[in-house]
């Protein structure tokens, strides 16, 4: 039976991963903060490890083949990048460090699509992508591609696979995360979206995809998984039907995302903790799209439609009241 050792199993898409990779016959070692955190069901062939990213894992590593780096801080309120880098990179590289001196095959890091550049309708963002504005000024991306580079430059004993998901939905979101966005919509009248608009994926699909590039990932390559781009207006409205509602959308002007990220700024500046900031606002304006044909191809992928990922979220947090 072959083993994996996996960081940040109980977030999002930790979770499913989890799952995933039980359901293939994989024996995992799950790092996680406390035990009691975990809200899966057990399992003979999951074993929990107490810890945080800078712990010496290095005994397990001893005993895998595979290693899955998806822990992160994703939040967008903090305010140097030094808070991202801890977590991001650092605490990346140190648990590379280890991976490499017990020669584990992979390692799969779970990155974002946002290290890459983002492309419109007719010319979508693919993995040879350059990063640009405004993630190019986002401290969680920037993070995220010093790890990628770093990584990637030192992949000679150990396999480096990165993994670039776009912006994930479904179910088991308990904090919620990236599920947030259900609501603003979410048994609203009245609903106000930004003019841009990004791609969506299933997050059951991302947890796939990291399960089957375990196999069929190259070394030294980076994967985007992504599913449907589409405009805030459009998502909102799947939004609605899968909640059945009626509610009014209107548009918010960009003067008006442009002064909130000033707002943001300034309040950045003084060290108050702040979703808003000018990259922040500008990321709401533009068409933040990619293509997903090289994980079809490579990955062998398909992918779940977004009203499926919407459906599955709202369900969820209507279990969870």
């Amino acid at each position: 039976m072959k083993k994996v050792f996996v960081t940040g199993a109980t977030g999002f898409l930790g979770a499913h991963v989890v799952i995933k990779l039980l359901k293939n016959g994989y024996f995992v070692f799950a790092l996680v903060r406390k035990k009691s955190s975990y809200s899966g069901e057990e399992n003979e062939n999951l074993k929990l490890i107490e810890g945080d990213l800078f712990s010496d894992v290095s005994s397990y590593l001893e005993k895998v083949q595979f290693v899955i780096h998806i822990a992160a801080e994703t939040s967008q309120n903090l305010i140097s990048y030094q808070h991202y880098k801890q977590i991001n990179y650092d605490a990346t590289i140190n648990l590379f460090s280890q991976v490499v001196e017990k020669k584990v095959e992979k390692f799969l890091f779970v990155s974002t699509a946002n290290t890459l550049g983002f492309g419109s309708l007719e010319s979508l963002g693919d993995e040879n992508s350059i990063q640009k504005y405004p993630f190019s000024q986002s401290f969680y991306a920037k993070s995220k591609l010093e790890a990628e580079n770093s990584l990637l430059q030192n992949n000679k004993t150990t396999d480096v696979i990165i993994i670039n998901p776009t912006f994930m939905l479904g179910s088991l979101d308990y904090k919620p995360s990236s599920g947030k966005i259900i609501f603003w919509v979410w048994k609203k009248k009245l609903i106000f979206y930004p003019k841009g608009g990004k791609n969506f994926v299933h997050v059951e699909d991302v947890a796939k995809g990291i399960v089957n590039a375990i196999n069929k990932g190259k070394n030294g390559e980076k994967y985007l998984l992504a599913n449907e781009n589409l405009k805030y207006r459009a998502f909102f409205e799947k939004v609605c039907t899968a909640a059945n509602q009626k509610s009014v959308v209107l548009p918010i002007p960009d003067f008006v995302l442009f002064a909130l990220g000033l707002l943001g700024d300034f309040m950045r500046f003084f060290k108050i903790k702040t979703n808003l900031s000018s990259s922040n606002m500008k990321a709401l304006r533009i068409d933040n799209y990619y293509t997903n044909q090289k994980s079809v191809k490579d990955l062998d992928m398909t992918y779940l439609p977004t009203k499926r990922a919407i459906s599955d979220a709202i369900t969820f947090f209507e279990t969870r009241k």
